[in-house]
């Protein structure tokens, strides 16, 4: 996956990065009815999702303190590119990171859908849903760059990092979050009325609290690589179901591509070690040849997927978003996504109950986020799976099945429409932060 040279990041001098030092104690004002805070609330977790949710907050009137475990010029630097949906795109506007993030990333002409040796292409175009594109794919460096350069003028946002939590104790009124940071001997120890939990599918947040999970692992894993075609991509992505899993194909704006490849766990562990030749053939021919020739510009990652909702999203004084949440098959590129709009209703929902006076950690707060995304992931959780398993057999009631449906997805407007709106996060409740229109 590309890093964009548009954009660099020094790797400070220091291991912790104080973006705004916290107020002084005899500063901070206590929230009613319970002991005196040094902030509002934690996000634990300085990835794009958490970065997101810091960047919805700036100018909300809470004190907030995000914290990494990763110092900033490693965590910006992962090779690996995203598809961002119409909505996540919104969000962004709204968040004011559109503007330096759209010149750096690929806006999708046109969406191709393909299953194996079938004839059949459903193609969709930006008129199919009355927009003017249908989606984004962005590289990571690009998307926590424009999100770090934006809290580094939030005044109400203090960024700790690298500073790994050592303890949380959960009180009726708060949290004790305890931190141990390279520089110092002694762990530092900071309060809050509520911690958020952004710290990926394996968050030590969610296991502390004891918030189980529901879901499977897959029996197959993903292969990701760059590659440059010797045809234009024209900003075409492409979703192609093959036997053993689907392949999806992101143009990216240096004119290479991003390869998604889902297989058997075996085959994907064959794939990454073969010559670079012998991949490309069969990349290639799995592909259809869609974009000719190719060359491989990366090195081959391979990791398992799985499919994963947790039980609760909140428990007492803790409220989980993005992977630390939920995870779902990566077909049709959901994931980050959903991630996107968790961060962007916690915000809505903080932000309202603090200008009515609430507290922000209460159980009744956090439940009203919890109601809003937790349907909806559940949604998109299903319709992958579905996507999935329809498409990874060679199955022939089910492999005549879903042509059927590749031919009715193309012949009748109204399906199109409708496949799309899901995609691109449209279908569901739009936070207000996003706008009504994208360019």
């Amino acid at each position: 996956m590309p890093r964009l040279d548009s954009l660099s990041v020094r790797a400070d001098a220091v291991q912790i990065q104080m973006l705004h030092s916290p107020q002084s104690a005899s500063d901070l004002q206590p929230v009613a009815g319970s002991p005196q805070l040094d902030y509002d609330l934690a996000i634990v977790g300085g990835g794009i999702i958490g970065n997101t949710l810091a960047v919805a907050l700036q100018n909300s009137g809470l004190r907030v303190v995000s914290i990494e475990s990763q110092a900033q010029s490693i965590s910006i630097a992962k090779s690996r590119a995203y598809v961002l949906s119409m909505l996540s795109g919104q969000i962004f506007e709204g968040l004011g990171v559109w503007e330096e993030v759209l010149p750096q990333i690929t806006q999708f002409s046109q969406i191709q859908i393909s299953d194996a040796d079938y004839a059949g292409v459903v193609k969709m175009y930006p008129q199919d849903l009355g927009r003017e594109t249908l989606g984004y794919a962005a590289s990571h460096e690009v998307l926590l760059t424009a999100l770090q350069t934006k809290l580094r003028s939030a005044a109400n946002i203090t960024v700790m990092c690298p500073a790994q939590v050592v303890a949380v104790e959960y009180t009726p009124t708060g949290a004790e979050i305890t931190i141990q940071t390279p520089d110092t001997e002694a762990p530092t120890k900071i309060r809050t009325s509520l911690v958020i939990a952004a710290d990926g599918a394996k968050s030590s947040l969610r296991e502390r609290a004891g918030i189980t999970t529901a879901g499977w692992n897959y029996w197959q894993s993903c292969i990701t690589a760059t590659v440059t075609p010797a045809q234009p991509h024209q900003n075409v992505a492409y979703e192609r179901f093959w036997y053993a899993g689907p392949i999806g194909v992101l143009p990216l704006a240096d004119g290479r591509c991003q390869v998604v490849w889902t297989v058997p766990h075996q085959q994907a562990e064959e794939l990454r070690d073969l010559p670079a030749n012998e991949f490309l053939d069969r990349l290639e021919y799995c592909t259809g040849g869609l974009l000719g020739k190719l060359a491989l510009d990366s090195e081959r990652w391979l990791f398992p997927v799985k499919l994963m909702q947790s039980k609760n999203y909140i428990a007492d004084r803790l409220a989980l978003i993005g992977d630390a949440a939920h995870c779902c098959h990566p077909v049709a590129g959901q994931g980050m996504n959903l991630g996107i709009r968790d961060a962007a209703a916690l915000a809505e929902i903080l932000v309202a109950a603090h200008q009515a006076g609430e507290d922000i950690g209460s159980k009744a707060v956090l439940q009203r986020y919890a109601n809003w995304r937790k349907p909806e992931n559940w949604v998109i959780l299903a319709f992958t799976d579905f996507l999935d398993r329809m498409f990874s057999t060679s199955l022939m009631p089910i492999v005549i099945i879903r042509r059927c449906g590749l031919f009715l997805l193309d012949r009748i407007p109204g399906f199109k429409y409708l496949a799309l709106r899901l995609m691109t996060g449209l279908a569901g409740k739009i936070p207000q932060v996003a706008k009504l229109t994208v360019n």
